[in-house]
């Protein structure tokens, strides 16, 4: 008999052993339909996973933080599908979740331009609907990748991923840079309402010297987020020049992170004009930008 411990403190006996699609289907028809991955003893797996013995278990959805980074991660899946398909003699490199989206980079013959963007993200939705499901093959513990399959296409990355496709229905491309060298950008939700929202002009944009402060930028944002502010992170492999002037016209304020800011926990906070603010805490950074959207509305 194995028991199973929810999170509710309830406990479930099966006579034989069950994946966590099982075990959400068990529960209800609609948390089965939610689920994305499952957190057995507090190790993420996907949700064809089984379970052989007594653990904890949870029940991942996107409506959580890790569910929804793995949303983001199979659409760097299908992203990186849906460029293969279309454009053969590209080398596929890397590709994950990353802020509020995902990324692929990818070597290349011709150049592909911000132009090729509708094209390859209406692939993606094609696939998408097709309901592909993602299954992982095999594991290389060394690298801490595994082989998934999707469709007909099949690739090493980071586990784990959606179950099938159908689930990647609030997602956009919004970005490529490099030359030979390129990488494309997107953005993913759980829900075509939550995609809508997360268009409208933000008030600040956060952006990253360098990939690296990618973590300490997230923190910044949910905190600006549970503050009410509305905010976009710009996290994407360019000088950090270019960011400010790309977005400089286009925003409010500009929130700038960089090694000395994450080291000392704080924020370089200037206007989108160029006006200098100074450095803040996080904290601090929040009631400024408050009380500037306040005053700005009266």
């Amino acid at each position: 008999m194995i028991q199973i411990r929810l999170p509710d403190g309830s406990l479930r006996e099966y006579n034989q052993p069950l994946s966590v699609y099982e075990l959400a289907a068990s529960i209800s028809p609609a948390l089965a339909k939610a689920a994305v991955a499952g957190r057995v003893d507090g190790v993420l797996v996907d949700c064809e996973y089984v379970i052989r013995g007594d653990a904890r278990v949870s029940i991942v959805t996107p409506q959580e933080p890790d569910g929804l980074e793995i949303l983001r991660r199979s659409c760097a899946l299908i992203l990186a599908m849906a460029v293969k398909q279309l454009y053969p003699g590209v080398q596929l490199q890397s590709g994950s979740s990353l802020g509020d989206g995902f990324f692929y980079g990818f070597s290349v013959k011709q150049s592909l331009s911000r132009s090729d963007l509708p094209l390859i993200e209406a692939r993606m939705q094609l696939l998408a609907a097709t309901n592909h499901s993602i299954r992982r093959q095999t594991i290389k513990p060394a690298e801490h990748l595994s082989l998934y399959r999707l469709g007909d296409f099949e690739h090493l990355t980071t586990g784990p991923h959606v179950p099938a496709t159908k689930v990647l229905q609030a997602f956009s491309l919004d970005y490529i840079n490099g030359k030979s060298e390129q990488r494309i950008y997107g953005t993913c939700w759980s829900c075509q309402q939550e995609l809508d929202s997360w268009r409208a002009p933000p008030l600040v944009m956060i952006v990253s010297m360098a990939e690296r402060q990618a973590s300490y930028v997230q923190s910044v944002t949910e905190a600006l987020r549970r503050s009410g502010v509305h905010v976009h992170v710009d996290l994407r492999h360019e000088k950090v020049r270019h960011k400010i002037r790309e977005h400089g016209q286009k925003v409010p304020y500009l929130m700038v992170v960089g090694e000395k800011e994450q080291e000392g926990e704080f924020v370089s906070l200037r206007s989108g004009a160029g006006e200098d603010f100074g450095r803040m805490g996080v904290e601090a950074a929040c009631q400024w930008l408050n009380q500037a959207r306040s005053h700005t509305s009266v």
